[in-house]
């Protein structure tokens, strides 16, 4: 389970006010036996009872409970984590032919994670199987086996496993959008190793951004309850009171390393989207809006004479971009997006990283005080509605880069007409070359580029070998130039 040091808060919530409600209830109800007066009062009487006694009855969780640990598996993990000498070994046998012989140093972990379908689809998050070098799952009637990872996604810290198996309990997916805040939901996981353990709370928020995913194309809105979730929980399920998963849990804002008050778990619709693509595309498909955006407070909305207090502000519009094309201009607010009200950008996120290039997502703004109804087109990265294949996304990492379009504000601040800022840098070629993350490249082989396009289109025409040289500018402006071979 990931950690966050954040400050504990508790909250003490009375119970004697249902309690309350009730002997009211009844006391109004025998009341009403006297006079016939009071006959409308009884019926809201009884009302009354019969709201307390079904929020009363929601509170058996025991039929959802019984449905999930079958569908939460035990994930165990070995991760190779540096190595070891036996200095005994080499003192009577020798070095052998060369040097002492290191042996690697295999550190066991576990989490859980969430059967998807019958034939052995299981999601859980990306750091339980993180560099492992063998992963093996356990499922509730104690059966092990050997499991394949899929496909991970850091940028939603979630990766799919699969075990060769049949007939599984699943798991169906619930709609985390319609969550509300104090709902019940329930946590089942595997904490300390404790396996099908189930732990009750309510939704405490939702659309949480905590920064705890170390990528900076992540996406955090997370769902915040105060079940209690602990370290082996991580990759394990979220439910409702009817059994559908509504998220991962990934995350505990501790200062202890334990449970002190709140968890928070991918939403479900996040999920399933990012699991459709691994298993349709091998890889997963991330729409983009194509702005720049920062959460409306009292401060920014009286700098700009904003008519909301609340809501996200555009600051820049990106060229190319699907808000660009649909006519969103800087200064917007957005204040809903997809059916749902926006009101911080971690909400914008979630009902983007929902989505996929090419889908049609309705988008109100306010401009002034107008408000503004647009259906914006969402693009990809390279600005187009393309999806990209899992080969494109290997032949990218293998150079050990991405190459995005600078804005009209980044062209401006190095007096540039075009260009593209890479980014995320892996250990590939690039890497190795010495090339920063965040070097502006305007020149690739002499040719000037725009676009990730651009760059594997004169990528392609060279062969094993040939070299590379690339052109353009350190993050502080100052001109440099780097040359590798492929």
């Amino acid at each position: 389970m990931k950690q966050k040091s954040s400050l504990s808060i508790f909250l003490i919530i009375g119970i004697s006010i249902v309690g309350g409600i009730t002997g009211a209830a009844l006391f109004s109800q025998s009341a009403s036996q006297d006079s016939e007066k009071n006959l409308s009062d009884t019926i809201q009487s009884v009302n009354v009872i019969e709201r307390v006694q079904g929020i009363a009855s929601s509170t058996d969780f025991s039929l959802a409970a019984e449905e999930a640990i079958h569908s939460v598996v035990h994930v165990k993990t070995s991760v190779e984590q540096g190595y070891y000498y036996n200095p005994f070994k080499d003192f009577f046998f020798g070095f052998g032919e060369s040097q002492p012989q290191a042996t690697p140093r295999m550190v066991q972990s576990s989490g859980s994670g969430v059967i998807i379908s019958e034939d052995g689809y299981i999601v859980t998050n990306n750091h339980v199987v993180e560099n492992a070098k063998e992963v093996r799952v356990s499922l509730n009637d104690n059966r092990e086996y050997s499991a394949e990872i899929i496909g991970v996604d850091p940028t939603t810290d979630l990766a799919v496993l699969k075990i060769d198996a049949n007939k599984l309990s699943v798991l169906s997916f619930g709609n985390s959008d319609k969550v509300k805040l104090g709902e019940w939901v329930l946590a089942v996981g595997n904490p300390f190793n404790l396996t099908s353990t189930v732990t009750a709370g309510i939704i405490s928020a939702k659309g949480r951004n905590i920064n705890i995913i170390d990528d900076k194309s992540a996406i955090e809105a997370f769902i915040q309850t105060d079940a209690a979730v602990n370290p082996g929980n991580s990759g394990g399920a979220l439910i409702n009171t009817t059994g559908q998963l509504i998220g991962i849990n990934t995350a505990i804002s501790t200062r202890s390393g334990s449970y002190e008050g709140y968890s928070f778990a991918v939403p479900a619709n996040i999920v399933r989207k990012v699991v459709d693509d691994m298993l349709k595309y091998g890889t997963v498909q991330r729409a983009y809006l194509g702005v720049n955006i920062v959460d409306v407070n009292q401060a920014l909305a009286k700098d700009k004479s904003l008519k909301a207090n609340q809501g996200v502000f555009i600051s820049e519009v990106t060229e190319n971009g699907a808000a660009k094309e649909a006519g969103i201009e800087n200064g917007d607010v957005i204040i809903e997006a997809g059916g749902n009200e926006i009101k911080k950008s971690s909400e914008l996120l979630e009902v983007i990283g929902s989505r996929r290039p090419g889908d049609n997502l309705k988008v109100t703004i306010l401009r002034g005080s107008k408000k503004l109804k647009f259906d914006i087109i969402l693009r990809n990265r390279d600005g187009n509605t393309d999806m990209l294949k899992k080969e494109e996304i290997a032949s990218r990492l293998s150079l050990g880069g991405t190459f995005e379009t600078l804005s009209d504000a980044q062209k401006n601040k190095y007096g540039l007409s075009s260009g593209v800022i890479i980014t995320e840098i892996g250990d590939g070629k690039l890497k190795k070359a010495g090339i920063p993350a965040g070097f502006i490249l305007t020149r690739l082989n002499n040719k000037t580029v725009n676009s990730q396009k651009d760059v594997e289109g004169i990528l392609k025409k060279l062969n094993s070998g040939d070299g590379v040289l690339m052109q353009g500018y350190r993050s502080n402006g100052r001109p440099d130039y780097f040359a590798f071979g492929l």
